[in-house]
């Protein structure tokens, strides 16, 4: 059972609203008063821990985490691990323009994401901070955006997964939802451990990146084979290449 003990009444909302939402068994009380016989888990915040931890704070066997204002799903996540039998935090990642981001802890996914390229590495980041041992798991399509995300996590384990079959059929009212879909399929397959992937871009995917550059320009310019290789290795964004080619001419 997980207990929830704390004054603060905007924090009480969103960590209670934060557990329906996931259809988490819990019950409340207040600072101070007996807990129920059975705690796996006890929410409270700095001002009422020492209050709501006085009759639990000998039991190894619970989780006492503290809740920040804002910050309702770190909590909830941090008080279900351990009912998970404290379950491995995988990332799974199916890359492209806009990335599907699928979050899984003891099998089961407590998070999903569809972000911009650019938001990708800070999404991830922010989801593996407090994980003793996490891992992300990329797929192997959109090689030159993956190979992007896969060099900017250096401080995290990243597999490269084989992501053929990854993305499920989707039916009426499920658009847009194959990339996060794919990410939990990624999340659940062991891949290949990787420190960088070195990916030298094709002719096709130069004179794709050029193309882009002169429809981004309303057809004014187009960059040259050298800016986009460096957009191709993330040296450079489409805009910044752009940019630097107005400088030259």
């Amino acid at each position: 059972m997980i207990i929830v003990a704390t004054a603060d009444f905007g924090v009480y909302h969103e960590v209670v609203g934060e557990l329906r939402e996931r259809g988490v068994a819990f019950t409340t009380v207040e600072p101070g008063d007996d807990l129920p016989e059975r705690v796996d888990a006890l929410i409270t915040t700095a001002a009422d821990r020492d209050a709501a931890t006085g009759l639990v704070e000998h039991d190894a066997g619970v989780e006492v985490v503290t809740a920040e204002p804002g910050e309702p799903r770190r909590a909830v996540e941090a008080a279900l691990t351990p009912l998970r039998n404290g379950g491995r935090t995988v990332v799974g990642v199916d890359p492209g323009d806009r990335p599907g981001i699928a979050v899984c802890s003891g099998g089961i996914c407590v998070a999903a994401f569809h972000v911009p390229l650019a938001d990708a590495v800070a999404v991830i980041e922010r989801e593996i901070e407090d994980a003793a041992d996490p891992v992300v798991r990329i797929g192997d399509g959109a090689r030159l955006k993956g190979a992007g995300i896969v060099d900017a996590l250096a401080d995290c384990p990243v597999e490269l997964v084989d992501e053929t079959g990854t993305t499920p059929s989707l039916g009426t009212g499920a658009s847009g939802m194959g990339d996060v879909l794919a990410a939990v399929n990624i999340a659940r397959m062991e891949g290949e451990r990787i420190e960088r992937r070195e990916i030298e871009p094709t002719v096709g995917e130069l004179r794709a990146i050029k193309e882009r550059s002169r429809e981004r320009s309303d057809g004014r310019r187009t960059i040259d084979e050298r800016l986009a290789r460096r957009v191709a290795h993330g040296e450079l964004t489409l805009e910044e290449a752009l940019d630097e080619h107005r400088g030259e001419g």
